[in-house]
């Protein structure tokens, strides 16, 4: 982190003491109750309770108390007090109290006054007086529910968001992209043009693909099979759940069980069953359906397969994070001397994915390693930890990935490399993930006999390679703002007719294009052109055909291109043509 980044942290961390004692004074102090309010990346936050509801009509006169008390030159001073002290001064709090009783007897605790009358658990820094927070620029984003610890089992409190920069022209861009960033936003967007909906009584995470949606969803998953076919996958088709015996097997009863659906109780039922979670423990019976030689490896199954994971209320967004969710799953069974070709390919089959939806340009990678502080999360030795990892490390090393690590994202089973996308909020989300696993071929018996006659257990990858096909309709949403390439476009063409009498060529230029496999609609509305042209326009279709007397006439039709306008008469077998290149070459204009 930059010098810059570091005053603008403190001064953001500052202002959260601000804000608190803003809330404080504003609401009556024995009415609010302090939880955290830490700096992050575009501003801070403060969570509080209390009775009072907050909300945007509060932000002004909030704003304004904080101005007050900047205005007020008060200092901030640091205390260092034993945590006895601290639960004496804190007594009113019981967020804090809660706190503190986390830390040790002996420990050291630091908190600051903010003026006479105010004082807060910090670590610090902060600045030295209020007076060099003016130039600040500051704005209330929102507010919202938040459960303290993030944990539903506890209160929901009330948390209020700032943005905060020190320049006031950073903060001035920043609201701007956020403005932009509102209207690629996938949750709005994607209802607006009608690719899905949620239903409450259906539940959270549970979304409902629209006509438009699923026809896109049916497209990458056309598009995914076939081309993991002609790099040598063999499709499989496996049951959506299965008896926790199998889980058992896989250590996802031990490790992942809170994350699963489970269908019955252990302690009444003779079996109990659980939605299946990921693939991978199903797959593993077709290699073991029979004996396997070194021969046969590489053996690679794919499935566009349908997962249930039990996400935390707090966490579903959209499409991107969801409870059930199809996915483009597939693993790999090598020998170690396959391992680093295989992977490879792996890799190259995911950017090829990525470049041809267009998201390359916005990925990131990252090594994702187990925390060998928390051996309960995980399965295996540290020894077959640290082979696995130096395994993947050599293999993106000189594949020359740029990753960053992140400790302790791995699977409980092994460690992955995690291909990142950013939502238009900034927030990032995994995408396509390749692992390598050398523990669950043993767990399940699966062996190969070798060269030498000796049986061994193959080493396993576990990839994705367009990742979950929910999240990835969200990130080509907001990519494109709905504007999707021709190729994945729902509809593809709009026939508009300008009279009723040009309507029977209109639905003989419908039928010549759908035989051609070209998505159409006809707009014979009794409204007027320049009406239904714009709605073409908004509804984001790529093409719109407008055909009157001179286009029956002479066959022909009037062709305006969404991110061109008005580009002309044509032949109507000329526009097939084109359009049918734009197509097949999945262009991305």
């Amino acid at each position: 982190m930059s010098e810059q980044d570091e005053k603008q942290m403190m001064y953001r961390h500052s202002m959260s003491h601000v804000l608190a004692k803003a809330i404080k004074e504003l609401y009556g102090i024995e009415n609010v109750k302090l939880a955290i309010g830490p700096a992050i990346d575009n501003g801070f936050y403060y969570d509080f309770d209390l009775n009072t509801s907050i909300s945007n009509d509060d932000f002004e006169k909030i704003e304004a108390k904080m101005k007050e008390i900047i205005e007020r030159n008060e200092d901030f001073k640091r205390i260092e007090i034993s945590k006895t002290e601290a639960l004496n001064i804190f007594k009113d709090e019981p967020y804090k109290i809660e706190l503190i009783n986390e830390l040790s007897d002996d420990d050291v605790i630091s908190a600051y006054y903010l003026g006479d009358d105010f004082i807060d658990l910090c670590k610090g820094p902060h600045v030295e007086n209020t007076k060099y927070l003016r130039s600040f620029a500051y704005k209330i984003n929102r507010v919202s529910g938040a459960y303290w610890k993030g944990s539903e089992k506890n209160k929901m409190l009330q948390r209020i968001y700032v943005f905060g920069f020190l320049d006031k022209n950073d903060l001035k861009k920043y609201i701007n992209m956020l403005e932009e960033a509102m209207k690629r936003d996938h949750n709005k967007l994607g209802r607006e043009l009608g690719l899905f909906t949620t239903v409450d009584y259906i539940g959270q995470g549970l979304p409902i693909l629209l006509p438009k949606g699923a026809r896109i969803i049916q497209l990458l998953q056309r598009f995914v099979e076939d081309e993991e076919q002609k790099r040598g996958w063999l499709l499989t088709k496996t049951p959506f759940m299965a008896k926790s015996d199998l889980y058992k097997i896989s250590g996802h009863w031990d490790h992942y069980k809170d994350g699963m659906f489970v269908l019955g109780d252990e302690s009444k039922d003779k079996e109990v069953f659980a939605l299946r979670p990921m693939t991978c423990p199903f797959q593993y019976q077709a290699y073991l359906n029979e004996s396997r030689s070194y021969k046969d490896l590489p053996l690679r199954y794919n499935e566009t397969s349908t997962l249930f994971r039990n996400e935390a209320s707090g966490e579903m967004h959209g499409l991107i994070r969801v409870r059930q969710f199809t996915i483009s799953e597939g693993h790999l069974m090598c020998t170690p001397e396959q391992l680093e070709e295989e992977f490879k390919n792996c890799l190259e089959l995911a950017i090829f994915m990525l470049k041809t939806l267009g998201l390359y340009e916005d990925a990131s990678y990252r090594f994702s390693q187990w925390d060998p502080n928390d051996r309960e999360k995980y399965i295996g030795t540290v020894e077959q930890w640290n082979e696995a990892q130096d395994a993947m490390k050599k293999i993106l090393d000189h594949l020359q990935i740029p990753y960053k690590i992140g400790i302790g994202e791995a699977a409980f089973y092994g460690p992955k490399l995690d291909i990142q996308i950013k939502n238009v909020w900034g927030k990032e989300d995994t995408l396509i993930t390749i692992q390598i696993d050398q523990m669950l071929a043993e767990k399940f018996g699966m062996e190969y006999v070798d060269k030498d006659g000796s049986r061994k257990n193959p080493y396993i990858i576990h990839r994705t390679s367009i990742g979950c096909y929910e999240r990835t309709l969200a990130y080509l949403i907001e990519k494109f703002a709905g504007a999707f390439p021709t190729w994945l476009a729902p509809t593809q063409v709009k026939i508009i007719n300008i009279a009723d009498s040009h309507l029977e060529y209109a639905q003989g230029v419908a039928k010549k294009l759908s035989n051609y496999g070209i998505r159409v609609e006809i707009d014979d509305r009794n409204e007027k052109i320049g009406k239904k042209i714009r709605e073409a326009q908004l509804e984001k279709v790529p093409y719109s055909l407008i055909v009157g007397d001179n286009e029956v006439q002479d066959k022909t039709v009037s062709v305006r291109k969404r991110s061109v306008g008005d580009i002309g008469v044509v032949a109507l077998d000329e526009f097939i043509e084109r359009i049918l290149t734009e197509i097949n070459n999945k262009s991305l204009e």
